[in-house]
């Protein structure tokens, strides 16, 4: 998916000197962004101090021009209009409020700045939800919601697609070793905080299972210092 994400900077004319890649994860994208822009400044942010880039001395980050920050992209630590693009690849879905979050990537952009994010949608996993009951499995914000919180934020000419990746698995297990290494788990309020019974796991991990992965992908450009009455243009399409 972050691959796929960045096929969309193809198509866009910008020269970032600073990056912010919010809901970074061990930043996998980072060298990716590097070769794409010579020189830019990447700071990879996670609320989650273990799962920020720690490979090798802090230092050797740093001469990659990476800076690792811990902190809350609903509250960013940063400067208004301190960078140009916003990344953010599979990380929105963890937010309790969207809109917080594109507010403040609103913030921390200088004008005419581009966030460029993905995240899943609602039919991801619904085999998985079928399978386990809906309180097991996270929820997930449609892609239009999405849109209009981009247009609330104060973001100009949004754009969304979506796309659906499935993926057959021989067994429930492979599916769960997938979720567990890629990072993914339940954060519902209302999820079953005790141990479920011991033949019903047995038998979901030996059942094969297909799996259903909604991607949604999203951009819009922080609106001009002086925006001339220029229209917002929403498009929605869904990738075939």
């Amino acid at each position: 998916m972050g691959a796929r994400l960045l096929e969309r900077l193809d198509y866009v004319k910008i020269a970032p000197r600073r990056i912010l890649d919010a809901g970074s994860g061990p930043a996998r994208e980072t060298q990716a962004l590097a070769r794409r822009y010579r020189g830019a400044q990447i700071v990879a942010l996670d609320f989650a101090l273990p799962m920020l880039p720690r490979r090798g001395p802090i230092d050797r980050w740093l001469r990659r021009g990476v800076i690792p920050v811990c902190g809350d992209f609903q509250r960013l630590p940063f400067a208004a209009a301190s960078v140009e693009l916003v990344w953010c690849n599979l990380a929105l879905h963890w937010v309790s409020d969207p809109l917080a979050a594109f507010r403040e990537f609103d913030r921390v952009l200088v004008p005419e700045g581009l966030v460029l994010f993905s995240t899943l949608g609602p039919d991801t996993l619904k085999e998985l939800r079928a399978a386990a009951g809906a309180t097991r499995v996270h929820e997930f914000i449609d892609m239009h919601d999405l849109g209009d919180m981009l247009v609330a934020a104060g973001f100009s000419a949004p754009v969304m697609d979506m796309e659906q990746l499935v993926i057959d698995y021989g067994a429930g297990a492979r599916l769960l070793d997938d979720l567990r290494s890629s990072g993914q788990t339940n954060a519902r309020v209302d999820r079953p905080r005790g141990l479920s019974r011991p033949r019903f796991l047995d038998a979901f991990r030996a059942a094969p299972l297909r799996a259903t992965f909604e991607v949604v992908y999203g951009h819009g450009w922080k609106r001009a210092a002086v925006d001339q009455g220029v229209k917002t243009v929403r498009v929605f399409k869904r990738i075939p």
